[in-house]
């Protein structure tokens, strides 16, 4: 278990002990973070029932208000740093000067908010909050369980098809990748898509996710990974609403 207990101290803010681990346990975790997932989509479920009880609009807002904290906000502060890092790149594509390539690193190597990400973070809170509050409206919140789970098998896909960006948390996953759990939380992904097929959209949006990212910024990191799973969160969110 304790590349399950790492996976959740890198993916959430849960009060975890410290375990001693490896940099083989420590690349392994990647195949724990669909599991992770779990855990982020029981808190957020957690809290929207509770919110519920009161009204939808509170129950939509304290299952946001658990999505950010659970997580730390670790997933947004990649999809603002994905977006600035785009907006530095607007001119840059594979084969372009060097020059180009080491301002978008520099960019996203930057801890501090550009316009574009704040544009982007605001965004995407909006449209998870509007879009929870309607989608708890079809399913049961226990249904955010699968939602996180399945968006969280993103980083098992592009850690392997996508070239590193730098030296990073991304280039040091890639170490211990291996099929096996890809293929199982894959099948587990299928099977919840019984349930409800607009869980099935992962399987576009991924690879779809994995293009932008090598066409537009050059390759994986670990921005790229919380950008990815923001964005397949409330794109599964907007699908299973349209497709129920």
């Amino acid at each position: 278990m304790k590349r399950l207990v790492l996976a959740l101290q890198l993916m959430t803010r849960l009060p975890l002990p410290s375990i001693e681990a490896d940099e083989v346990d420590f690349a392994g975790a990647i195949g724990w973070c669909p599991a992770a997932g779990m855990v982020v989509g029981l808190a957020v479920a957690g809290m929207a029932c509770l919110g519920l009880r009161v009204d939808p609009w509170v129950g939509a807002l304290s299952g946001l208000v658990a999505w950010v904290a659970v997580t730390g906000a670790l997933h947004l502060d990649g999809l603002g740093d994905i977006a600035d890092g785009a907006g530095a790149a607007h001119g840059y594509r594979d084969g372009d000067s060097d020059q180009d390539r080491a301002r978008l690193l520099t960019v996203l190597a930057d801890p501090h908010i550009g316009s574009f990400g704040v544009v982007a973070i605001v965004l995407q809170l909006l449209a998870k909050l509007v879009l929870l509050r309607f989608w708890l409206e079809v399913f049961p919140p226990w249904m955010m369980v699968p939602l996180a789970m399945t968006a969280r098998i993103g980083p098992l896909v592009w850690t392997r098809c996508l070239p590193s960006l730098h030296e990073g948390l991304a280039d040091r996953f890639r170490a211990g990748w291996r099929a096996g759990p890809l293929i199982l939380w894959a099948a587990l992904g299928l099977l919840c898509g019984i349930r409800a097929p607009g869980l099935l959209a992962w399987i576009v949006m991924i690879p779809l996710w994995g293009w932008w990212l090598r066409r537009r910024i050059g390759g994986i990191s670990g921005d790229g990974h919380g950008a990815g799973i923001e964005l397949l969160e409330s794109g599964l969110l907007l699908i299973m609403l349209v497709s129920r």
